[in-house]
């Protein structure tokens, strides 16, 4: 699906990927996206991130991500959604219930998945 936002024109990236939960910080992190706070999704869909979802998987406590990327640049999005003094915040009381995956690739957080398959 392309999309034209003035001159330019934009491919939708599908992404997903995968990253661990703390056991015991499962009811705290479904907690907190109950109701994530306005200023982190107006953030995200700024930086044209969309249909984001998250589903968990126990009692493997594996979270699964997904979102749609809408923008131009993503390095560029992305940046800016992980410089904002807000997202920090949140980062910092998300981060301490997450455990990335041990084979995640240098520089991730969440560990990136490759797409195989796709139908509208």
């Amino acid at each position: 699906m392309c999309q034209t936002r003035g001159k330019r024109r934009t491919q939708v990236q599908r992404m997903g990927m995968v990253l661990g939960v703390k056991a015991n910080k499962i009811d705290e992190y479904k907690r907190l996206h109950a109701d994530v706070w306005p200023e982190i999704l107006a953030l995200l869909s700024t930086h044209n991130i969309t249909n984001y979802t998250i589903f968990l998987k126990e009692p493997e406590n594996l979270l699964f991500g997904y979102w749609e990327y809408t923008g131009a640049d993503f390095e560029v999005d992305s940046k800016a959604i992980a410089d904002d003094p807000k997202n920090e915040e949140w980062w910092s009381v998300c981060m301490p219930c997450q455990q990335p995956l041990e084979h995640r690739k240098s520089g991730e957080w969440w560990a990136m998945m490759e797409p195989v398959f796709h139908t509208d």
